[in-house]
């Protein structure tokens, strides 16, 4: 398993020889009776996906890690798993303390309540009471600066809209693991700064930080750490200098992607 010597707390999040597989459709019929045909003679052609093979690795409570790597490479199904919205295929997940998610937009809320009500909605599912949500209510509201659209239903929010009441959700309720994929991208300039500010408070409080981000400017002044996924495999785990010159390079070809973990 590849270490990094970085801090020596309590471990937040491991993974051991995890395999995440799915099954996938290879033939789409192009018309219902097509469909059903196929259902009847059971001819339904199907293929299985590795989206991750093998990976292991052990996040500490205080790190701040990035995860990098192309598009597909596995990255947001590693985020998903933490989360608990996948259970591994294969392999052994461990993760200690509460967290929040912002993995997807519009996940975790119903579209026909509002926005005031899928705060409760999150809280609750979070493990809150209700009254310690009733309690942080004012301060997501004053961080998602929402207004008047607080009390509409969410399906007619903008993506933006989406992720701010996300963000404000999932960093007021105090988690002990900040999981926090591209979605961040979505924001305008002013709020994805007010969002960078509230990570590095989470930071500086010792809270465990997970970052999926193309944006390797952004990966390389939050996160002292990183891991390189590629085509399911961990590629490589250390210094954000060092896996981001990897990627560049695995990039523009300088690298087999299928070598394994460093």
């Amino acid at each position: 398993m590849p270490e990094f010597d970085g801090h020596a707390n309590a471990e937040r999040i491991r993974f051991e020889n995890v395999v995440q597989r799915f099954r996938l459709i290879q033939e789409r019929p192009d018309t219902l009776r097509e469909a059903f045909a196929h259902l009847f003679r059971n001819k339904v052609s199907y293929h299985d996906f590795e989206a991750l093979k093998g990976v292991s690795f052990v996040i500490r409570e205080g790190e701040t890690v990035g995860i990098i790597g192309r598009n597909g490479s596995g990255k947001s199904t590693l985020l998903k798993i933490t989360a608990g919205v996948y259970r591994p295929t294969a392999g052994q997940v461990t993760v200690s303390g509460k967290v929040g998610a912002l993995i997807e937009l519009g996940a975790g809320f119903h579209a026909d309540l509002t926005g005031r009500e899928n705060i409760v909605l999150n809280g609750l599912l979070l493990g809150l009471s209700k009254n310690q949500i009733q309690a942080r209510e004012q301060q997501i509201l004053e961080f998602a600066e929402l207004g008047e659209f607080i009390d509409s239903p969410v399906k007619q929010y903008s993506s933006g809209m989406f992720m701010r009441l996300g963000f404000a959700v999932a960093t007021e309720v105090n988690p002990d693991i900040l999981l926090i994929d591209e979605i961040l991208a979505v924001g305008d300039e002013a709020f994805q700064k007010k969002c960078t500010a509230r990570i590095e408070e989470f930071r500086e409080r010792g809270k465990t930080i997970i970052f999926v981000s193309h944006n390797l400017a952004a990966v390389r002044q939050l996160c002292e750490r990183v891991l390189l996924i590629d085509r399911g495999i961990l590629h490589g785990d250390g210094a954000a200098g060092e896996m981001i010159a990897r990627y560049e390079d695995l990039v523009q070809g300088n690298v087999n992607s299928t070598v394994g973990s460093t």
